[in-house]
């Protein structure tokens, strides 16, 4: 069994960045208002290249698992449903505001791609790999719009306008297009959009550092402790139960537990910050989750059940 040693160095690289983040906004001169032009560049150009290259990078093979798709979005849908009820649990939404709720939502249900990505890999190999694609092509619209509905109905735009203008679900939506309509990057491009995609993965943690400010937990803490709840520990109960339920192999259970038990998307700061909100308190949601990942990665695929493949 893949012990939590190993999940931990796997996800340390991106705490790390995050860190850096932080340390270089507070103790050096690039502060805020640099850090600023960061996340611009990172939410209209870097993230979108990122998210069409990981879209369009593998072939979308719907037939064959279909009943995969359906736990997939079965998961997705249970996970935005469960993060948006949090605003009218009894007694527990007298303590936090709606508009912290509305931005922090995304964080009980949206998961980092590359991390995914890269720890399916190691563990089931360029099975597991295809699977994930199938996932990233199929949610990712759906956690996008998920994400910007409640910040739109509490922010000056219209949901439409919102979701229009959001370059993240063009992306999307333009690499799952080319995906069905059989596009392939040439081999002498996809070396560039690769690493304009690193770029923006490495950019994007490090911004969340620098917007960083953990002083702002403590004035919503339940609603931290809810939608974190829902991500590391209800959500991988759910992708067992949904496992069991329509009857996945060992190898799709393997790879929906590491979709459930995922952090949280980096680029959720990014999008809360661009649209207004309370982006510092998003980022530290983010850096805990990347924290609590540590946890639900061993307990996701250990405890519940995922399949036990020696270490690499």
């Amino acid at each position: 069994m893949l012990t939590a040693v190993y999940y931990a160095q796997l996800l340390l690289p991106d705490f790390a960045l995050i860190a850096c983040g932080y340390l270089i906004c507070r103790f050096t001169k690039l502060n805020t208002t640099v850090w600023a032009q960061v996340n611009a560049l990172v939410y209209f150009f870097l993230f979108p290249v990122l998210l069409f290259h990981s879209i369009t990078r593998y072939p979308l093979d719907v037939n064959s698992t279909s009943q995969f798709i359906l736990a997939g979005l079965c998961l997705a849908a249970a996970g935005i449903a469960l993060a948006y009820s949090v605003v009218k649990w009894p007694i527990a939404n007298r303590y936090f505001d709606v508009r912290d709720h509305a931005a922090s939502a995304q964080i009980g249900f949206r998961f980092n791609s590359f991390i995914a990505l890269a720890i399916t890999q190691k563990v089931v190999g360029d099975p597991g790999l295809l699977l994930v694609a199938v996932l990233i092509g199929i949610c990712v619209p759906l956690y996008n719009i998920g994400a910007v509905w409640p910040m739109a109905r509490h922010g000056q735009k219209g949901l439409g306008r919102e979701l229009v203008e959001n370059p993240l679900i063009w992306a999307t939506f333009l690499g799952l297009l080319a995906n069905l309509m059989g596009f392939h990057m040439p081999e002498w491009l996809a070396p560039t959009f690769s690493r304009l995609g690193q770029t923006g993965l490495v950019l994007g943690l490090m911004a969340a550092g620098a917007g960083m400010q953990l002083s702002a937990l403590p004035r919503a803490k339940v609603l931290g402790v809810a939608v974190l709840g829902i991500k590391h520990l209800v959500l991988p109960i759910l992708a067992w139960l949904l496992a069991k339920a329509f009857q996945l192999d060992a190898t799709q259970t393997t790879v929906l537990l590491i979709f459930a038990a995922m952090p949280t998307a980096s680029s959720a700061y990014v999008l809360a910050a661009r649209m207004g909100f309370n982006g510092p308190y998003v980022a530290s949601l983010v850096t805990l989750s990347t924290l609590l990942a540590m946890l639900s990665l061993p307990f996701a695929l250990g405890m519940l059940g995922g399949l036990d493949m020696p270490s690499p």
